[in-house]
């Protein structure tokens, strides 16, 4: 640690030629980055104290009297959005602070480096801290490290309340006429002012019948039932008219800023709510506000705002046809002046003052009609009548101008409040923050004791576009050269989305002690994605040891087999291998590994039921391992299985090894004296999506003989098939199952077992080679497969070196085919490296 008079913003300034070659190093000037940055704690940019940080708190790794040892965090971790703290600034996306403290808990020891990459708003620091942990945390955003900043870092408190309110009191000062409207009473204007608390504005409409313009409040609220109508009467011709057919309407004007014309979407004030004598009132406006409204339209800035060109983008340049095409277009006059004043008053140390109220104070906030209707009738449902939208840049039609000076006050109270609870943290030297790609950390090999990631969902937010307005305020912007999104404006497809996440687990790899864990939080609905996270993450090294997914209405876990369509948040528990077993497995290709392999992978499962616990899942992971590193597969699924009755423990269809059994059979005792099931039986529950989770499902089902109706009966619930050509259920059992004595039971010997997998492999294997034929003949692309069928296939295949028939047959298969099946996509592409790489 270098002296306390040390001068760390002169040298970050020294260092910013070198840390310019680093990934994502974002785009602004040079004086606008270290005027933002608190270095060593936080850079605008990459940090180059975390070396130091990491030396003098670390813990060096010494395989040889490192004894650390965790299982995957099995629990609860529901927890609302609503704290205050979660609540203090607004983000694209967050992961509440209070779930994470349970699997830093989980993982760690006090004084442990915690890290996360994409940290976002910094909730992983925030968790670590109360945990007296340390924190590394990193973002390619800098607005989102500039949040995670002002949640991570301790201030003065009595200094930031002091200067809070000297900034509310002069803003409110200067700009406070510009919320005042008329108030009246029997219909005479009194000569006090009201104060405004929020202008409904709505668009101005084109009818597609008389082509005349009409106020689409007025035409479309229906005050006798409540509501919004889609369907509508015309105020001009009377027809029967709808938003979707008409036009929006636009106006010429004079952009001063820009120093040219514009042609611009036309939106008129329709309903002002305002205070007067501590009272709400609402009214149309009038001539006074509409001169008012007038006036500020005329009224030249005396402070700087930003201007720039929205970018090129999916989402940023949505708008341009509306005429909204620069940051400054997407606020009224009014409050982009208030902004203008509130941001010249400010420091790096109140900046956050600013930028937690740029969402509620542009253009997107949209009425929240509801609540509207509600207060009109003498109720209330709580909260504004206005609501910014998220994940998306489309303006409402009907749109929220909040007064600022309210907002502002109340952001205060919040950024207060949290400023409180970080009095919590132990020391304010407990963390370090970079803004950076997670393509490149700065971090030595083998340092961190534990990562918590919440990575981008593929194309589910533009983040870069959508935080352009923070960081076009705070004049320093997100490098999305290396931003891990599919985006089309930045030809991202699903192939640089792979590489890109794949860079990201390889630096996470890199970094992260052997034998230790990384949890990715992750969301996304399309089971191609979640296929390429899994993907990038194996192919980086790490091992996935548990996938669950919670069930937010039951707040619970589910464990996850099959990749089908995700609609909640995946938890993927996954460790990276001693450094021992990594290097002798290397070292000998693979070769005769295998029982250690599904030791080791055994060894760091808890000792429960687990759906990785069962035949098919430890042999899809030992096969999706050797194939990743192109060792040579020597097990097929059914001497795998005499593998695992030579070296492992059976019970419940479920293995463990010796040591492990004795745990497992005092945790199912435990579950039936708390009168919950019997412990082994119900806690493999999984969504049967395609015929591997329909066998997981039916072997852990029957675990006494079963009637097929018994089966029908409870298989049929589960059931939410996805892209895949299942088999009959009839069809299923008599390919896995005995039928005895009109019921149907799992295999009782090793015999039987093999008797069924070779009996199944033959006619998987004849289907395959069926659809092979298929795709020699014809010019068309596959669309539907079974999918078991093509995996068989095509490990077959791959085993025997016929390359050339895998890629030939994945160039007839249909792109959803391959993307959606992480083990398909796997075979054709080791196989177009072996192809490239040793020819034929």
């Amino acid at each position: 640690m270098k002296t306390e008079n040390f001068d760390y913003k002169a040298d970050l300034l020294n260092k910013l030629p070198e840390l310019k070659n680093i990934d994502g190093f974002p785009i602004g000037t040079d004086e606008d980055i270290i005027e933002l940055s608190d270095p060593p704690y936080y850079t605008a940019c990459p940090n180059p104290y975390i070396n130091e940080f990491i030396e003098i708190y670390g813990k060096p790794y010494n395989e040889e009297t490192d004894d650390y040892h965790r299982e995957p965090f099995v629990g609860d971790v529901s927890e609302g959005k609503n704290d205050p703290i979660y609540n203090a600034h607004s983000y694209h996306t967050k992961v509440p602070h209070k779930a994470i403290m349970k699997y830093i808990e989980h993982y760690t020891d006090e004084g442990d480096i915690v890290l996360d990459g994409f940290c976002g708003t910094g909730m992983t620091g925030v968790a670590a801290q109360l945990l007296n942990r340390k924190a590394i945390l990193s973002d390619l955003s800098p607005i989102a490290t500039f949040i995670a900043y002002n949640y991570n870092n301790p201030v003065d408190l009595l200094e930031f309340k002091l200067e809070a309110k000297r900034i509310l009191d002069e803003v409110e000062k200067e700009c406070g006429w510009m919320y005042e409207t008329t108030h009246y009473i029997n219909g005479k204007p009194v000569p006090t002012k009201g104060k405004i608390n929020y202008v409904v504005w709505s668009d101005v409409l084109i009818c597609p019948i008389c082509k005349k313009e009409y106020v689409y409040w007025n035409a479309s609220l229906d005050y006798e039932v409540s509501k919004v109508l889609d369907d509508y009467s015309c105020p001009n011709c009377k027809a029967i008219i709808n938003k979707a057919d008409s036009q929006k309407a636009k106006r010429q004007l004079f952009d001063v800023s820009l120093n040219q014309n514009i042609e611009i979407l036309k939106q008129v004030p329709v309903l002002i709510k305002y205070t007067f004598n501590k009272k709400s009132y609402e009214k149309k406006p009038d001539d006074f506000d509409y001169n008012l409204i007038n006036k500020l339209d005329l009224l030249e800035n005396a402070y700087w705002f930003p201007i720039d060109r929205m970018p090129i983008g999916d989402e940023a340049r949505r708008n341009d046809k509306y005429g909204l095409t620069h940051v400054h277009h997407f606020y009224t006059r009014r409050i982009l002046y208030i902004l203008s004043t509130l941001n010249n008053k400010l420091n790096r140390k109140t900046l956050i003052i600013l930028t937690s109220i740029l969402e509620r104070a542009s253009k997107r906030v949209m009425t929240v009609m509801s609540n509207y209707f509600a207060q009109n009738k003498g109720k209330t449902l709580g909260g504004w009548a206005g609501k910014p939208m998220v994940g998306t840049l489309y303006l409402p039609s009907i749109s929220t101008e909040t007064s600022v000076l309210i907002s502002l006050d109340s952001r205060i109270k919040s950024i207060i409040k949290l400023n409180e609870f970080k009095s919590k943290y132990k020391t304010k030297d407990s963390y370090r923050m970079s803004t950076n790609s997670t393509t490149q950390l700065p971090a030595p090999d083998n340092s961190i004791d534990y990562i918590f990631t919440d990575p981008p969902f593929g194309a589910n937010i533009m983040y870069s576009e959508l935080s352009y307005f923070w960081e076009s305020w705070l004049r320093i912007k997100t490098n999305n050269k290396s931003e891990a999104i599919i985006n089309n404006s930045q030809k991202k497809d699903l192939s640089e989305y792979l590489k890109l996440m794949l860079l990201g687990f390889q630096e996470y790899y890199r970094i992260l002690k052997p034998n230790r864990w990384i949890t990715v939080e992750f969301h996304n609905s399309k089971s191609s994605v979640w296929n390429v996270i899994q993907e990038a993450m194996t192919k980086a090294g790490f091992i996935i040891a548990q996938v669950t997914v919670l069930d937010k209405q039951q707040s619970s876990f589910k464990q996850y087999a099959a990749p089908g369509t995700v609609k909640n948040d995946l938890v993927i528990s996954a460790y990276k291998p001693s450094k021992n077993f990594d290097e002798r497995i290397m070292k000998n290709a693979g070769k005769d590994f295998e029982i250690e392999f599904v030791h080791d992978f055994l060894s760091n499962l808890p000792k429960r039921p687990m759906i990785e616990r069962t035949e098919q899942m430890l042999y899809s992971k030992m096969l999706a391992y050797y194939v990743q590193r192109g060792y040579e597969v020597q097990y097929n699924s059914t001497t795998f299985y005499t593998m695992l009755r030579n070296h492992f423990v059976e019970e419940d269809g479920l293995w463990f090894n010796d040591n492990q059994i004795a745990d497992y059979r005092i945790f199912k005792q435990q579950m039936k004296l708390e009168g919950k099931q019997d412990g082994s039986q119900g806690m493999l529950t999984l969504f049967i999506t395609d015929e591997k989770s329909a066998i997981i499902w039916l072997t852990n089902f029957l675990s006494e003989p079963k009637s097929f109706s018994d089966v029908h009966s409870a298989f049929t619930k589960l059931l939410n098939k996805q892209d895949d050509i299942m088999p009959e259920l009839s069809e299923i059992l008599q390919e896995n199952f005995i039928l005895e004595n009109d019921k149907y039971r799992k295999s009782n010997s090793e015999e039987e077992h093999k008797a069924l997998g070779e009996k199944r492999q033959r006619l998987l294997l004849k289907q395959f080679e069926t659809l092979l034929l298929e795709a020699q003949k014809s010019k068309k692309k596959i669309k539907t497969v079974r999918k078991e069928a093509l995996t068989y296939g095509m490990e077959t295949y791959h085993k025997n070196r016929r390359f050339k028939e895998i890629i030939e047959l994945g160039k007839k298969l249909d792109s959803t085919i391959i993307d959606n099946n992480a083990e398909i996509s796997m075979f054709i592409e080791t196989a177009e490296l072996e192809i490239e790489g040793f020819g034929e």
